[in-house]
């Protein structure tokens, strides 16, 4: 239990009726999880407005009300605490913070944000530091991690109350450091509002999420708030290379830090050698061997080295803890049939994410197998982003094999449609449409000979394909085995 005045101190409270030297039992900004003498919040979503529930939540025993400065009947706050504020979203995370003794502050807390890498580097990060011997924690599309205790995900960045209750158990765990993808989403829903980051990093930012943020423009706005909020004793660590790299850096109060493989910077690399067993790499001029492959991992490996120093971790422990990093699950995961087939899968649901696994591939391929990609396009999601992935696919594969991806409440057959519009007539013939994804991964398999490739790109980790709300166990990489070894390749 808290005292309400106790957890208001930073909040721009503009009114308030009731009682501020209460105590409260916990906070919820669902209606539906209403406990006795909770702080409810009321807030104007995306798809549901919470003031409508405001009522309700008093009913079922809310102490505190805390709702945006709008029109709002005075008798439905009863008995309740009613504290009026301009964003109820911003205070929310301020709240919670407040709530659970501001732990981000206890920590060494970096946020990565970008549309592609940030799995990867928020992910291999924690798996750093766990080398190097630090307590750390995660929070990333796939799971949260707090020092070897692992928990599903539900959203890439959660909201400020479940950000903040695992970041109070990671700091009584004894957890030094933690690494949080950040996202478009969970900026502009001031999803970490309150939290306070030692830095933050910029992978890149491509076409992606048009059907949240409406234009390219407000999608690079809302990446760059991230870094507009950083105080000075923050760092930001930016890809220079992609050409709205220096974007994110232009009102921050943070240390600005550059990284690179082709541009004067504060972090550089140098592939080598590449091959599907690893990497050989030159990071600020020192040599070392991965097992990660491709362009875009020796990006993610330099914003890792990158962070790692700025956070004061030795250079030799860093390259020697780099060389023992693996796969992410889902990205370019690879695994060779008993006949010698190369089987590839990734999460690439971007046309950019896309084009790089198949240039790495390009890059590394002897060029006389064939190279067979089977693609689909997730529903209810950005549609300009599906005759592009159509078009990369054919432009750089012999095969290409358009499917479902999760097809949400959309019917796949309108979003293959939709795909095969970036299909030139040149590409007619090395392209089919597959409804059904295991049909089209069986396809794949069946054209597919000793050392040709198959990429099956767009799910990568995911175990589940999700149709019309229903998510059915579905695993690319389970399948294509599956498939492989009935077909005794």
């Amino acid at each position: 239990m808290k005292k309400l005045n106790e957890i208001l101190g930073n909040v721009e409270v503009l009114k308030v009726s009731g009682d501020l030297n209460r105590e409260v039992s916990e906070l919820t900004f669902d209606s539906r999880n209403i406990v006795q003498d909770c702080v409810f919040f009321a807030i104007d979503g995306v798809l549901v407005d919470g003031h409508k529930y405001i009522e309700g939540a008093v009913k079922a025993g809310a102490g505190v009300i805390v709702y945006d400065n709008k029109q709002t009947p005075v008798d439905v706050f009863g008995n309740a605490t009613a504290i009026c504020v301009a964003d109820s979203k911003k205070e929310l995370g301020v709240i919670a913070s407040s709530f659970y003794n501001n732990p981000s502050s206890k920590l060494k807390l970096v946020g990565v944000t970008g549309t592609n890498g940030k799995t990867t580097v928020a992910t291999q990060l924690y798996s750093l530091f766990e080398l190097l011997g630090k307590k750390s924690g995660l929070f990333s599309t796939i799971k949260i991690m707090s020092s070897g205790e692992e928990v599903n995900s539900t959203h890439t960045t959660p909201d400020p109350i479940t950000l903040n209750s695992f970041l109070s158990k990671m700091v009584n765990d004894g957890v030094e450091y933690c690494f949080m993808e950040v996202s478009s989403h969970g900026i502009d829903q001031q999803r970490i509002s309150g939290l306070e980051f030692a830095g933050g990093v910029f992978t890149n930012i491509t076409h992606d999420h048009l059907d949240y943020h409406k234009t390219f423009k407000e999608y690079i706005r809302v990446k760059k708030v991230f870094f507009d909020g950083l105080s000075s004793s923050a760092f930001a660590l930016t890809n220079v290379d992609d050409r709205n790299g220096n974007i994110m850096l232009q009102n921050t109060k943070a240390r600005k830090l550059s990284y690179s493989l082709k541009s004067v910077s504060d972090y550089s690399i140098k592939i080598v050698e590449s091959h599907f067993d690893g990497m050989q790499l030159l990071i600020n001029k020192n040599e070392i061997w991965t097992h990660l492959i491709g362009k875009f991992n020796a990006y993610n490996l330099l914003a890792i080295y990158g962070v790692a120093i700025e956070l004061g971790m030795q250079e030799l422990d860093v390259m020697l803890a780099i060389s023992k990093l693996t796969n992410v699950s889902g990205r370019f995961d690879y695994f060779i049939s008993k006949s010698g087939i190369i089987t590839v899968v990734d999460y690439a649901h971007t046309p950019d994410a896309l084009q790089n696994v198949l240039s790495t591939i390009a890059e590394i391929r002897n060029g006389n197998e064939k190279l067979i990609t089977v693609v689909g396009c997730g529903g209810d999601r950005d549609k300009d982003k599906r005759p592009k992935m159509a078009r990369i696919s054919c432009e750089l594969s012999d095969k290409v094999i358009i499917t479902s991806d999760n097809p949400r409440t959309e019917k796949p057959e309108e979003i293959i449609k939709d795909m095969e519009a970036g299909v030139t007539a040149e590409y007619y013939n090395k392209t089919v449409s597959i409804i059904d994804r295991e049909q089209g991964i069986k396809a794949a398999c069946q054209n597919a000979n000793a050392g040709d490739i198959i990429l099956i790109a767009g799910k990568g980790h995911e175990t589940y394909q999700e149709i019309m709300g229903v998510r059915y166990n579905f695993d690319d990489s389970v399948k294509a085995k599956e498939i492989l070894n009935l077909l005794n390749k």
